[in-house]
């Protein structure tokens, strides 16, 4: 889905959303040059892989924190972890590098993309996000994104990192 797509579908879904249009951002430095509300929303995307490239985990953040990869896999039992490729991006999710985002999850078909959002935002009102495309953010509850996320198929864990 694209912008326009991944909105009506949020429309269709009823889940209520504030969307801000801006210059294209490529990470969370280039987010914070832009006047945009709610910066205890912010939201940063990692898209990772094991050795193997078998196993593919889309990981949500505060947008402030940092993920030691080697913790993360010790706490979750994965194999060895490092960055996807902008191929694996472009072919697991249909994304380009800088529109990373939860609802990327629903160019997933075949739900090989297991997502792991920070417990942070379980009881926050907010997270910040883009719609498939990284020249607007929208913030909805993070409750609404877990359950589009759930609706679409894939393995869902809500985790402190």
């Amino acid at each position: 889905m694209n912008k326009k797509e991944t909105l009506q579908y949020l429309d269709q879904l009823g889940i209520e959303y504030e969307i801000v249009e801006h210059q294209a951002v490529f990470n969370m430095a280039e987010m914070e040059e832009i006047s945009l509300p709610h910066p205890e929303a912010d939201a940063k995307n990692l898209f990772v892989r094991d050795d193997k490239k078998r196993n593919y985990y889309l990981l949500t953040v505060k947008g402030d924190k940092r993920v030691n990869l080697a913790e993360f896999r010790e706490q979750n039992d994965t194999r060895r972890l490092s960055f996807a490729s902008p191929a694996d991006l472009k072919e697991k999710l249909d994304l380009t590098p800088g529109s990373v985002t939860p609802l990327g999850l629903l160019n997933d078909q075949k739900h090989e993309v297991s997502f792991y959002l920070d417990e942070y935002f379980a009881d926050q009102p907010r997270i910040a996000v883009h719609p498939n495309d990284n020249t607007a953010t929208i913030w909805l509850n993070p409750q609404d994104l877990l359950a589009v996320v759930k609706k679409q198929g894939n393995p869902i864990k809500v985790v402190g990192m």
